[in-house]
Protein backbone atom coordinates (compact mmCIF):
# COMPACT_ATOMS: atom_id res chain seq x y z
CA UNK A 1 0.00 0.00 0.00
CA UNK A 2 1.22 3.48 -0.80
CA UNK A 3 2.31 5.48 2.21
CA UNK A 4 1.47 9.20 2.22
CA UNK A 5 4.16 11.88 2.22
CA UNK A 6 6.72 10.85 -0.31
CA UNK A 7 10.46 10.74 -0.44
CA UNK A 8 10.83 14.44 -1.22
CA UNK A 9 9.18 15.44 2.06
CA UNK A 10 11.35 12.99 3.98
CA UNK A 11 14.43 14.31 2.22
CA UNK A 12 13.45 17.77 3.43
CA UNK A 13 13.26 16.33 6.96
CA UNK A 14 16.79 15.08 6.67
CA UNK A 15 18.08 18.40 5.38
CA UNK A 16 16.21 20.30 8.09
CA UNK A 17 17.48 17.86 10.74
CA UNK A 18 21.01 18.83 9.74
CA UNK A 19 20.19 22.53 9.65
CA UNK A 20 18.38 22.56 12.99
CA UNK A 21 20.90 20.49 14.87
CA UNK A 22 24.02 21.83 13.23
CA UNK A 23 25.23 18.34 12.34
CA UNK A 24 27.28 18.43 9.15
CA UNK A 25 26.72 15.53 6.79
CA UNK A 26 29.98 13.62 7.41
CA UNK A 27 29.79 14.13 11.18
CA UNK A 28 26.36 12.59 11.69
CA UNK A 29 26.74 9.89 9.06
CA UNK A 30 30.02 8.94 10.74
CA UNK A 31 28.40 8.66 14.18
CA UNK A 32 28.60 4.91 14.59
CA UNK A 33 26.35 4.80 17.65
CA UNK A 34 23.59 6.69 15.84
CA UNK A 35 23.95 4.52 12.72
CA UNK A 36 23.86 1.38 14.88
CA UNK A 37 20.71 2.65 16.59
CA UNK A 38 19.09 3.24 13.20
CA UNK A 39 20.05 -0.17 11.79
CA UNK A 40 18.90 -2.11 14.86
CA UNK A 41 15.62 -0.28 15.14
CA UNK A 42 14.90 -0.49 11.41
CA UNK A 43 15.02 -4.28 11.81
CA UNK A 44 13.01 -4.08 15.03
CA UNK A 45 10.34 -1.89 13.37
CA UNK A 46 10.14 -4.36 10.47
CA UNK A 47 9.69 -7.27 12.93
CA UNK A 48 6.89 -5.45 14.80
CA UNK A 49 5.15 -4.64 11.52
CA UNK A 50 5.42 -8.31 10.48
CA UNK A 51 3.81 -9.43 13.75
CA UNK A 52 1.01 -6.88 13.29
CA UNK A 53 0.49 -8.20 9.75
CA UNK A 54 0.34 -11.77 11.10
CA UNK A 55 -2.44 -10.74 13.48
CA UNK A 56 -4.21 -9.00 10.60
CA UNK A 57 -4.22 -12.35 8.75
CA UNK A 58 -5.73 -14.00 11.83
CA UNK A 59 -8.53 -11.38 11.85
CA UNK A 60 -9.09 -12.07 8.14
CA UNK A 61 -9.17 -15.87 8.62
CA UNK A 62 -11.24 -15.81 11.82
CA UNK A 63 -13.84 -13.15 11.03
CA UNK A 64 -13.64 -12.92 7.21
CA UNK A 65 -12.69 -9.25 7.57
CA UNK A 66 -10.06 -8.82 4.91
CA UNK A 67 -10.93 -5.86 2.67
CA UNK A 68 -10.53 -2.37 4.07
CA UNK A 69 -12.64 -0.72 1.37
CA UNK A 70 -15.63 -2.91 2.27
CA UNK A 71 -15.40 -1.83 5.91
CA UNK A 72 -15.10 1.94 5.47
CA UNK A 73 -18.82 2.54 6.11
CA UNK A 74 -18.65 0.63 9.39
CA UNK A 75 -15.50 2.52 10.35
CA UNK A 76 -17.47 5.77 10.45
CA UNK A 77 -19.32 4.39 13.50
CA UNK A 78 -16.12 3.47 15.32
CA UNK A 79 -13.91 5.43 17.68
CA UNK A 80 -10.72 4.51 15.80
CA UNK A 81 -8.27 7.17 14.70
CA UNK A 82 -5.07 7.04 12.68
CA UNK A 83 -2.25 8.25 14.91
CA UNK A 84 -0.59 11.18 13.13
CA UNK A 85 3.06 11.25 12.14
CA UNK A 86 3.07 14.50 10.20
CA UNK A 87 5.98 15.85 12.27
CA UNK A 88 8.23 13.26 10.63
CA UNK A 89 7.66 14.72 7.18
CA UNK A 90 6.79 18.30 8.03
CA UNK A 91 8.52 21.16 6.27
CA UNK A 92 9.31 22.49 9.75
CA UNK A 93 10.84 19.16 10.82
CA UNK A 94 12.56 18.93 14.17
CA UNK A 95 14.10 15.73 15.47
CA UNK A 96 12.50 16.14 18.91
CA UNK A 97 8.99 16.44 17.53
CA UNK A 98 9.34 13.56 15.06
CA UNK A 99 10.78 11.14 17.62
CA UNK A 100 8.29 12.35 20.25
CA UNK A 101 5.41 11.77 17.85
CA UNK A 102 6.63 8.24 17.08
CA UNK A 103 6.85 7.53 20.81
CA UNK A 104 3.38 8.98 21.47
CA UNK A 105 1.95 6.82 18.67
CA UNK A 106 3.65 3.71 20.01
CA UNK A 107 2.09 4.42 23.40
CA UNK A 108 -1.39 4.68 21.86
CA UNK A 109 -0.99 1.43 19.93
CA UNK A 110 0.51 -0.36 22.94
CA UNK A 111 -2.70 0.48 24.78
CA UNK A 112 -5.16 -0.24 21.96
CA UNK A 113 -3.58 -3.64 21.26
CA UNK A 114 -5.33 -4.78 24.46
CA UNK A 115 -8.57 -4.79 22.47
CA UNK A 116 -6.92 -7.23 20.02
CA UNK A 117 -6.01 -9.53 22.91
CA UNK A 118 -9.68 -9.60 23.96
CA UNK A 119 -10.73 -10.23 20.36
CA UNK A 120 -8.23 -13.06 19.74
CA UNK A 121 -7.73 -14.82 23.10
CA UNK A 122 -6.12 -17.79 21.33
CA UNK A 123 -3.35 -15.48 20.10
CA UNK A 124 -2.79 -13.62 23.38
CA UNK A 125 0.90 -14.56 23.43
CA UNK A 126 1.57 -12.93 20.05
CA UNK A 127 -0.37 -9.82 21.07
CA UNK A 128 1.61 -9.58 24.32
CA UNK A 129 4.88 -9.97 22.39
CA UNK A 130 3.75 -7.18 20.07
CA UNK A 131 2.96 -4.96 23.06
CA UNK A 132 6.33 -5.70 24.66
CA UNK A 133 8.18 -4.97 21.41
CA UNK A 134 6.19 -1.74 20.98
CA UNK A 135 7.18 -0.62 24.50
CA UNK A 136 10.82 -1.56 23.86
CA UNK A 137 10.95 0.38 20.57
CA UNK A 138 9.58 3.43 22.37
CA UNK A 139 12.25 3.03 25.08
CA UNK A 140 14.98 2.68 22.44
CA UNK A 141 13.89 5.93 20.80
CA UNK A 142 13.75 7.75 24.14
CA UNK A 143 17.25 6.52 25.00
CA UNK A 144 18.57 7.67 21.63
CA UNK A 145 16.95 11.08 22.06
CA UNK A 146 18.70 11.43 25.39
CA UNK A 147 22.01 10.33 23.84
CA UNK A 148 21.63 12.97 21.13
CA UNK A 149 20.78 15.61 23.71
CA UNK A 150 17.26 16.06 22.37
CA UNK A 151 14.38 17.07 24.62
CA UNK A 152 12.27 14.12 25.73
CA UNK A 153 8.72 14.24 26.95
CA UNK A 154 7.67 11.78 29.63
CA UNK A 155 3.97 11.09 29.52
CA UNK A 156 2.29 10.38 32.86
CA UNK A 157 0.49 7.04 32.82
CA UNK A 158 -2.82 8.59 33.83
CA UNK A 159 -2.87 10.47 30.53
CA UNK A 160 -2.88 7.29 28.49
CA UNK A 161 -5.36 7.14 25.66
CA UNK A 162 -8.63 5.52 26.74
CA UNK A 163 -9.27 2.16 25.12
CA UNK A 164 -11.75 2.26 22.25
CA UNK A 165 -15.21 1.03 23.13
CA UNK A 166 -17.45 -0.95 20.79
CA UNK A 167 -21.22 -1.20 20.72
CA UNK A 168 -21.26 -4.75 19.38
CA UNK A 169 -18.99 -7.75 18.87
CA UNK A 170 -19.00 -7.06 15.12
CA UNK A 171 -17.83 -3.49 15.75
CA UNK A 172 -15.11 -4.90 18.01
CA UNK A 173 -13.97 -7.16 15.16
CA UNK A 174 -13.94 -4.30 12.64
CA UNK A 175 -12.24 -2.05 15.19
CA UNK A 176 -9.53 -4.68 15.64
CA UNK A 177 -9.09 -4.81 11.88
CA UNK A 178 -8.55 -1.04 11.65
CA UNK A 179 -6.29 -0.83 14.72
CA UNK A 180 -3.96 -3.38 13.09
CA UNK A 181 -4.21 -1.77 9.63
CA UNK A 182 -3.46 1.68 11.06
CA UNK A 183 -0.62 0.32 13.20
CA UNK A 184 1.03 -1.19 10.14
CA UNK A 185 0.77 2.14 8.26
CA UNK A 186 2.18 3.98 11.28
CA UNK A 187 5.11 1.57 11.48
CA UNK A 188 5.77 1.86 7.75
CA UNK A 189 5.97 5.66 8.04
CA UNK A 190 8.24 5.42 11.11
CA UNK A 191 10.40 2.90 9.24
CA UNK A 192 10.77 5.25 6.27
CA UNK A 193 11.73 8.14 8.54
CA UNK A 194 14.43 6.04 10.23
CA UNK A 195 15.64 4.67 6.90
CA UNK A 196 16.07 8.14 5.43
CA UNK A 197 18.16 9.15 8.42
CA UNK A 198 20.58 6.33 7.56
CA UNK A 199 21.22 8.08 4.24
CA UNK A 200 22.44 11.33 5.73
Amino acid sequence: AAVPAGGLALLLCVLLWRALHGAPLPELSGDQDFQLFLQRNLEFTRKIRGDAAALQHVVCDTFQLCNEDELLLVRQDLDITQVPLEQCHSRTFQAETCFSQIRAGLRVYHSSLSTIRELLPGHAELVETLQLDTANLSSNIQQQMEDLGLATVTYPTENQEPLPTFSSHFHHQVGGFFILANFQRFLETAYRALRHLTRL
